[in-house]
């Protein structure tokens, strides 16, 4: 099993190819989560979309992310008038791209759930095309990731 900071970088790559594949320009940030002021994980864009995005990947839900480095995300992204987005990849599920206004807040940290992730977090064509924007479509019921009770369950199991 890679340690975190590796499978952190391996999802990163993942996800740089992904935006590669789908045209976009996009560069990963050298010393992301490891250098002072490198506050995001891929910068990516098309002419007239610009995106800063922050790259988690996790078995299970809920996950944590401490408010400071949300807050850092966002103010990076701000300084540079980029859109922020989190990209999520979760094991058996895949990726989930939400705004980070839509997450819970626990006191000390932001937590993506599985609820949050049902309601306001979408695949990449459904997050990134401006056809699907307008639609503004929560995956609960759309595609690939209509989860049942079932998988459901194994988002937040211990072990599974």
């Amino acid at each position: 099993m890679p340690k975190n900071k590796s499978k952190g970088s391996k999802a990163e790559r993942e996800l740089y190819e992904i935006f590669v594949r789908e045209s976009y320009r996009a560069i990963r940030a050298a010393g992301s989560g490891t250098m002072e002021n490198a506050d995001c994980d891929i910068l990516a864009g098309k002419k007239g979309e610009k995106f800063c995005v922050e790259v988690k990947s996790c078995k299970k839900l809920p996950k944590y992310i401490t408010k400071d480095q949300i807050n850092r995300f966002i103010v990076f992204s701000d300084i540079f008038g980029l859109k922020p987005v989190l990209a999520i990849r979760i094991n058996r599920i895949g990726w989930i791209f939400l705004n980070p206004k839509d997450l819970k807040d626990s006191g000390k940290n932001w937590v993506i759930d599985n609820g949050i992730v049902l309601k306001k977090g979408k695949k990449f064509t459904q997050f990134f095309d401006k056809k699907n924007k307008k639609e503004n479509k929560s995956l609960n019921g759309i595609g690939n990731i209509n989860l049942d009770e079932k998988e459901l369950d194994n988002l937040t199991k211990e072990d599974y």
